[in-house]
């Protein structure tokens, strides 16, 4: 009886954790002629869909300056320069069916995040999928915004160590709840196989607050094209991203760039009327990626450009995850236009074990004031205003197929202004090594 106990053991973790559950390597373990194999077989038919990945990234990062500023991994404690840090552990479970013909019907996904900061939920998804034209989809729940190609490249696979800042401003998490409806041709025939849309109705503040603060819906669009082969080695991609949103006005104040006497300045619109209407958070997105094959690997550059409005606080320009208070009421919002992109260079050397990346992005969160106007007396401009410049460069060496090492490097120069401690370039470039492994 123990035998028989741990042999069952044995197969149900296998097939528990294997990634091609149909594979026919695991069914000729069971012997289906006793009455143990045949309840084994039974159990394998239930869970054949069930799929189970991970990855932990731990890593070691030395900055600048003790209490350095950052969007890599987070700041530093005011003492230190340096630190150990699990950045992400990562386990999702996932779940498909099929039909008859083998085609997907429901997709269900589960992923948390573990670190030694807590555990976090990251998706929570079901998708529907329709199979009388094999076009469409349709997802609900907790999931990646659909806009760009950053925001929604895995950070197990992301050749930098962290997105760029404008990302982690703008969409923090990246997440949100809400549905969606995609169009893809699933057939390899397909006329249209090539193109990609998605088009979704999401609450706002993402996963940065507790829940939905207001009754307004967040709109998200793009058009994309998967990779296309335009030559025997060449591959193009690309998109365009549209973001239509806002918040809840619950203050009469609300703040909008002007000039006054020659300064560059926000002005307050006082009218009681502002009350309840739609601050707007606007964003247009463009991106395009070439990838060129050759014997030692790749040659990949991708380009991403963002545009548009953001409604935020005085001092912080991304989007607040609860409602803003300011000394027992409510706080003023200001809405600033801004624009950033993100630029990738990889390059495989030797062989594809071998990378090197790098990466230049900028994030502007408000494009009408720059250099000394910003903390200039009378601007009402402070740190949310200032423009920030990222070069990073690093080499990745993939040591298996389910381990590599990263090591990077992140110079970082902010806009020279008159805002306190920002009259010169601060000490905040970011040291990083990184191991993941992957199952």
């Amino acid at each position: 009886m123990n035998c028989y106990f741990r042999k069952g053991v044995l197969i149900l973790f296998f097939m528990l954790f294997i990634f091609e559950a149909r594979s026919q390597f695991l069914m000729d373990m069971i012997d289906t002629s006793k009455d143990m194999g045949r309840g084994m077989l039974s159990i394998y038919k239930r869970f054949s869909h069930i799929q189970i990945t991970g990855y932990l990234q731990p890593q070691f990062q030395l900055a600048e300056s003790q209490g350095a500023r950052s969007f890599n991994g987070g700041d530093f404690s005011p003492y230190s320069n340096n630190r150990f840090m699990l950045r992400r552990g990562r386990i999702l479970f996932g779940y498909v069916h099929y039909d008859k013909l083998e085609r997907p019907t429901v997709q269900f996904v589960f992923q948390f995040d573990g670190t030694e900061r807590g555990v976090f939920i990251r998706d929570f998804w079901g998708r529907i999928y329709e199979n009388k034209f094999q076009r469409f989809a349709f997802v609900a729940g907790m999931f990646a915004r659909p806009f760009g190609y950053e925001i929604n490249l895995s950070s197990s696979d992301r050749e930098a160590p962290e997105r760029g800042r404008m990302s982690q401003t703008l969409m923090k998490t990246e997440r949100d709840i809400g549905v969606m409806t995609s169009f893809e041709a699933r057939e390899k025939s397909a006329s249209l196989k090539y193109l990609h849309i998605d088009l979704g109705v999401f609450n706002g503040q993402g996963l940065s607050g507790p829940t939905d603060y207001d009754s307004y819906k967040d709109l998200i669009g793009q058009v994309l094209l998967k990779p296309y082969p335009i030559g025997k080695h060449t591959l193009l991609s690309g998109g365009i991203s549209y973001y239509n949103g806002g918040l809840r006005q619950n203050s009469r104040y609300s703040y909008q760039m002007s000039e006054l006497n020659g300064t560059k300045t926000f002005l307050a619109d006082s009218s009681i009327t502002h009350i309840g209407r739609k601050s707007p958070r606007i964003y247009y997105g463009i991106n395009a990626q070439l990838k060129l094959l050759h014997k030692w690997g790749a040659t990949e550059i991708r380009g991403e450009y963002w545009q548009g409005t953001q409604t935020a606080t005085e001092f912080l320009s991304e989007t607040p995850g609860t409602i803003p208070m300011l000394n027992n009421n409510y706080a003023p919002y200001y809405t600033r236009k801004f624009n950033g992109a993100f630029f990738y260079f990889l390059q495989n050397i030797i062989n594809n074990k071998h990378q090197l990346v790098i990466k230049y992005d900028w994030y502007d969160p408000n494009t009408r004031v720059q250099g000394d106007e910003i903390g200039k007396a009378g601007s009402n401009t402070n740190l949310a205003d200032l423009r920030y410049n990222t070069l990073g460069f690093g080499y990745i060496y993939y040591i298996l197929p389910n381990a590599k090492m990263m090591v990077w490097y992140d110079l970082v120069k902010n806009e020279i202004t008159q805002v306190p401690g920002f009259s010169s370039n601060t000490h905040d470039n970011i040291f990083t090594l990184r191991f993941q492994f992957r199952f």
